[in-house]
């Protein structure tokens, strides 16, 4: 288990080195810096040093070698490298954090971008399965515990390297009789560490799965909000809620009970070797073989060793958390999409709209078949209507043509071209939408019209909305069409809603229209609206209208009652009238009207 946890965490790290290699000279500077303030940073015990060895041997100070015999001028010499020491410190101290600050929000900003490109080329099944809060958890919070490692941990680990390096090699050059004392207890120290960091990844492992938990019940409940208000659930929500944040309290009180035990143990073991280099180093002082501003300088370069590894415990924690969160970014990316866009370019003033299904079989994962062999035509030009029950496969067959989902056998082509040969972008470039379930972004009433078209003219954008129906409610709105509609458009009602969304195909103006029951949750006025919009929207253009209500189908030059993936009945709605069969039992349901 450890060596397999050893092997993802050395993985993971050399994926994140490469995500540094392309500001390998930024990581040059910002490590320069840092290092170099820690330099300046341990002068002051050296400085004390050379004080105490001036008053004690005055003229025959270190000092006075470098031709300053003068006490009081050893002091002015002093106290100007001193200055001197202090502004550089400074400079270098601010130099580093802006280098690696910097350097971490603009990995953190490239890592989180790849991410998001990432997930958004995945197929719409990756998004059904997931739960939104958990993939947003992952692109906030787990790639911003990488920029609060790189921010300060990388700084932290290299300066503790530097003290523990300048440190040792001083005291190997001014007492290496005792310099022993305080280098024993490094082994134990490295040991540690990482023993910490093996029973620490699991524990942020759990927190990161976690803080995932949260997140998705947090925002599962805000977007249903409406829901839990209508059914006089906010107690049990809030005790719903409360249960997961306690289970991510929990699992983050057992990760800080371990990786707070880390700095009094550390402490602990620094200090057995700090005491006897004191005792010892004071022995050899009091017999005069070492001298008084050697021994000044050991004891305080001693203290400077011991805080910065006692703050070792919080770099570790920062390191186990970044690398708990890297994993889950990289389990992220490695998920690869199912539907790959084929290769050859599609021109949109050249399509004609001719769509053909010949035996096309579909199922959807762990599930029945939902088409065994369909075949289908759509006709260039026309206006085709798809029909039947629920789980007929109506909205399935919206699915299949934008390749939302792919085919597990049979043909599906456009203009005689197989879907997968096309680039996914131009096939759905070629197919303007109208669902069921509009969704509008918060912005403008304008934004949300020119969505597929932002270049768009204010005329094209009023052009649209008039063709739509949608510019009479849209003036009554308090600005507009500058008036902001809200989060999924929710101050709007859902046939303002419908006819945006209208007025949004309308004028990106694609060669094939589909219409995915996108009348089935209006009111009869606004449906009559959206129908003669269709009718003047239609003419030319291959047009698909997946429908429950019959009223918004009748008129199509083509209607196709499909039942159990299968295509029952096919004919205009007059022939399917007098036909007598399904087709005509849904429209005697729907009218109750008898048959004419």
């Amino acid at each position: 288990m450890a060596s397999a946890n050893l092997t993802k965490e050395l993985s993971s790290l050399q994926r994140l080195r490469a995500y540094l290699l392309p500001h390998r000279a930024r990581v040059r500077r910002a490590a320069l810096f840092s290092v170099l303030n820690k330099l300046l940073d341990l002068a002051p015990p050296v400085l004390i040093g050379l004080a105490v060895d001036v008053v004690v041997k005055q003229s025959d100070s270190w000092l006075a070698g470098f031709g300053v015999p003068d006490p009081r001028q050893q002091f002015l010499v002093l106290a100007l490298l001193t200055l001197v020491i202090w502004v550089l410190e400074s400079v270098f101290e601010y130099a580093y954090k802006l280098c690696w600050r910097n350097l971490a929000q603009t990995v953190q900003h490239e890592l989180r971008v790849q991410t998001y490109s990432h997930v958004q080329s995945l197929e719409l099944a990756f998004f059904e399965d997931q739960n939104t809060g958990k993939l947003l958890s992952v692109l906030g919070d787990d790639v911003n515990q990488l920029e609060r490692f790189l921010d300060r941990g990388a700084n932290d680990l290299l300066q503790v390297a530097t003290t523990v390096l300048v440190i040792c090699t001083a005291f190997f050059l001014l007492a290496p009789s005792v310099a022993w004392m305080a280098v024993l207890p490094m082994p134990l120290i490295l040991w540690g560490s990482v023993r910490f960091q093996s029973l620490l990844a699991p524990l942020y492992g759990a927190v990161r799965e976690r803080v995932g938990d949260l997140n998705a019940d947090l925002a599962g409940n805000l977007s249903g909000i409406a829901t839990i208000k209508s059914f006089v659930a906010e107690e049990r929500e809030l005790a719903r809620v409360s249960a997961t944040s306690e289970a991510y309290r929990v699992s983050n009180r057992r990760a800080i009970a371990l990786s707070s035990a880390f700095s009094p143990l550390i402490r602990m073991v620094i200090v057995v070797g700090f005491t006897a280099l004191m005792v010892f180093a004071g022995f050899l002082t009091l017999d005069g073989k070492l001298s008084v501003g050697t021994y000044s300088v050991l004891v305080f370069m001693t203290q400077r060793l011991l805080w910065p590894l006692t703050r070792l415990g919080e770099t570790f924690d920062l390191y186990q958390r970044a690398l708990a969160s890297t994993r889950r970014v990289f389990g992220l990316l490695d998920t690869q999409p199912s539907i790959r866009s084929g290769e050859l370019g599609l021109e949109r003033e050249a399509v004609q709209g001719e769509i053909v299904l010949e035996g096309v079989h579909f199922a959807y994962k762990d599930r029945q078949p939902i088409f065994r062999g369909l075949d289908l035509r759509f006709p260039a030009g026309q206006t085709s209507a798809i029909v039947g029950p629920t789980g007929s496969g109506k909205s399935t067959l919206v699915k299949l043509l934008l390749r939302y989902a792919d085919i597990t056998g049979g043909e599906l082509r456009l203009d005689g071209v197989s879907l997968s040969e096309l680039k996914l972008d131009d096939l759905r470039g070629a197919i303007g939408l109208v669902s069921q379930d509009v969704f509008l972004f918060h912005g403008s009433v304008r934004d949300n019209i020119a969505y597929g078209r932002p270049s768009a003219s204010r005329a094209e954008v009023e052009r649209a909305a008039r063709f739509a129906e949608a510019e009479e409610f849209i003036l009554e709105l308090p600005e507009g069409y500058d008036t902001v509609v809200g989060e999924r458009g929710q101050k709007l009602s859902g046939g303002q809603r419908q006819r945006i969304s209208l007025a949004r195909v309308v004028l990106d103006d694609a060669p094939v229209l589909v219409l995915d029951e996108a009348t089935s949750s209006v009111d009869n006025e606004t449906e009559a609206a959206i129908q003669r919009s269709l009718s003047k929207l239609s003419v030319g253009r291959t047009t698909i209208v997946v429908a429950h209500r019959l009223s918004t189908t009748r008129h199509a030059d083509r209607i196709f009652v499909l039942d159990a993936g299968e295509v029952r009945e096919q004919g205009t709605h007059a022939e399917l009238i007098a036909r007598g069969g399904a087709y005509a039992a849904l429209w005697r349901v729907q009218t109750g009207a008898a048959l004419v």
